[in-house]
This record gives C-alpha cells, sequence and structure tokens, in this order.
C-alpha cells in the first residue's frame, strides 16, 4: 500500500463516522483527526469567555489565538485546549448547539481549515468530518460518506447521552439532529454534501466491524 494515505470520512452527526474513523486509523497506524471537536473546542472557548456567537470578529481572533491540541490517546483523542483536557466537556448537548453554530463562522472556517490542513499535509491520517472530502482535503486519496436514517442516528445519540448520565429524551435528541442537518446542509460555507468521488455506506444496518471491512476493501485498491 502507498505510504501515508489521506483517508476522509464525511457525513452527518450520528452517521458512525467518528467511531469509524477511530477504528480505522488504529488498524492502519494513522492520525485520527477529529474536526469536529476542534469546532466544538472553540464553542466552548467562546462560552467560557462570554463571546457572542455573533460577533465573527472576536470569534475568528478567539480561534487564531487558541491553545489547541490534538493527541492521541488510548480512547483515540484526547482535545486540550489551553492544556486542560477537554475532551468530554465538549460533548455535551450545549456545545454541540454551539458549534454548529461557530461553524458557520468564514472567519473560524478559515482558522482551522489551516490547522487541519497542516495535520494532514504528510498523510497517514483519518480526517473525520462534515467537509473533509468536500472543501478541506478534496485532494485526498480515499474519500467515504457515512449516512444513516435520522431516527438510527438519533436513537445512537440518545444512547450515547445518557451513558454519559446526562437526562435527555430520543424526541429532544431526533428534533437537535434534524436541526443539525438543516444547519450543516445551509450553511453557506463548506455546506454538508457527499464529496466528488466519495464511496458512500449507508450506516444503518451495518455493525461499526462491518463497515470497517469495507472501507479496508476500498483502500486496499491503494497497494
Amino acid at each position: 500500500m502507498k505510504d501515508k494515505l489521506l483517508i476522509t470520512i464525511d457525513g452527518p452527526a450520528g452517521s458512525g463516522k467518528s467511531t469509524l474513523a477511530k477504528l480505522l486509523a488504529q488498524k492502519l497506524g494513522y492520525l485520527y483527526l477529529d474536526t469536529g471537536a476542534m469546532y466544538r473546542a472553540v464553542a466552548l472557548a467562546a462560552y467560557k469567555n462570554k463571546i457572542p456567537l455573533q460577533d465573527e470578529q472576536a470569534l475568528t481572533l478567539l480561534c487564531e489565538g487558541l491553545d489547541l491540541e490534538l493527541k492521541p490517546s488510548e480512547g483515540g483523542l484526547k482535545i486540550l485546549l489551553e492544556g486542560e483536557d477537554v475532551s468530554q466537556e465538549i460533548r455535551t448537548p450545549l456545545i454541540d448547539r454551539l458549534s454548529s453554530l461557530v461553524a458557520r463562522v468564514p472567519g473560524v472556517r478559515a482558522c482551522l481549515k489551516k490547522r487541519q490542513r497542516r495535520l494532514g499535509e504528510q498523510g497517514g491520517v483519518v480526517a473525520e468530518g462534515r467537509d473533509m472530502g468536500s472543501h478541506v482535503f478534496p485532494e485526498a486519496h480515499v474519500k467515504f460518506f457515512l449516512t444513516a436514517t435520522p431516527e438510527i442516528r438519533a436513537q445512537r445519540r440518545y444512547e450515547e447521552l445518557i451513558r454519559k448520565g446526562l437526562q435527555v429524551s430520543y424526541e429532544e435528541t431526533l428534533r437537535e439532529v434534524l436541526e443539525r442537518d438543516q444547519r450543516d446542509q445551509e450553511r453557506e460555507i463548506a455546506p454538508l454534501k457527499i464529496p466528488q468521488g466519495a464511496i458512500v455506506i449507508d450506516s444503518s444496518r451495518l455493525s461499526p466491524s462491518a463497515i470497517l471491512q469495507k472501507m479496508l476493501h476500498e483502500i486496499e485498491k491503494y497497494r
């Protein structure tokens, strides 16, 4: 196989892209690049610093000066914000909502795109997000797009939040998933879409291991 491939996995919330990106990166010995976590970290920083999400200039300046690190760990990836591990703090429904709003800000997207491309330019990366293959890494060697029905994606998200001890309802979670889909698809900058040349996989009825095997089969073509 060619050394240090650049692989992207895009898809809507709850499609399984984070789980598969972690599994694939681990299998290949690659860096797992969770770009959604980067937006969540900016949203958390904005929330803590009481920066209005309508203030695009302040959000852009915040992003540009942010001490943000992504470090591999046994769990997949550790997110350090100003030296503090915020890996769990960025996974709440509040930050989920705020991050989709932050992701609409052109200056923030440009700021994080630079950081993401620096991490991916050497290859050996599995980059996961909503615009990796379409916008950030259109030159990626292999592009995947994961999808699933909104109901199944909401069920996955609901179970994840319940495991974390958060009090949420399935109905509320489904509504948030649908709202997030709409925001992601309608945003002016790099909207969620299937990248050109991407391999589409419906994860609704497939196990992570089955999807992983499908992905590895496609990657084998680069041997």
